[in-house]
């Protein structure tokens, strides 16, 4: 469905207030999306973001703060996530060798098996992209790169 279907509006003032538009609409959908799975399992997108970022660190402790530099929702409240997979036992704390008033964190083993659990949902997830070539998606991928810099 085009834009002016879904949110029942015929005219834009330019073309660029029509992709803001589409930007933003496409983007709730799209977590709307994950929302609905990630609750079946008593997680959050943003909790998932978390729980991701600590496995790509294979083990090796990080801060809250370096984590909170690589969420995709930099608005996100990363202490309060970590406490939360904290008391789930997704996740641990240790202490900072070189910063007593920092905490590290890492991922359990039980965080580790919910990602492997949670990975086939999201590659079917990311299969609806599929629609679109993978040359395709480097150039929409590089133009909102362009967006964003722009901005800079």
């Amino acid at each position: 469905m085009s834009i002016e279907t879904d949110i029942k509006q015929n005219k834009f003032r330019s073309p660029y207030q029509r992709l803001a538009l589409n930007l933003v609409y496409t983007t709730n959908w799209l977590e709307y999306q994950q929302l609905e799975f990630f609750k079946e399992h008593d997680i959050t997108s943003q909790q998932y973001n978390v729980l991701r970022i600590l496995r790509g660190q294979q083990q090796t402790p990080i801060k809250v703060s370096d984590i909170t530099e690589r969420m995709l929702d930099r608005n996100s409240n990363t202490s309060r996530l970590v406490d939360k997979l904290l008391a789930k036992n997704l996740a641990k704390r240790t202490s900072c060798p070189s910063d007593r008033r920092a905490v590290d964190v890492v991922i359990t083993e039980e965080g580790l098996k919910m990602l492997t659990e949670l990975d086939p949902f999201v590659d079917a997830w990311e299969e609806r992209f599929n629609i679109i070539t993978p040359e395709e998606a480097d150039q929409i991928s590089a133009m909102l790169d362009r967006l964003r810099e722009s901005n800079k």
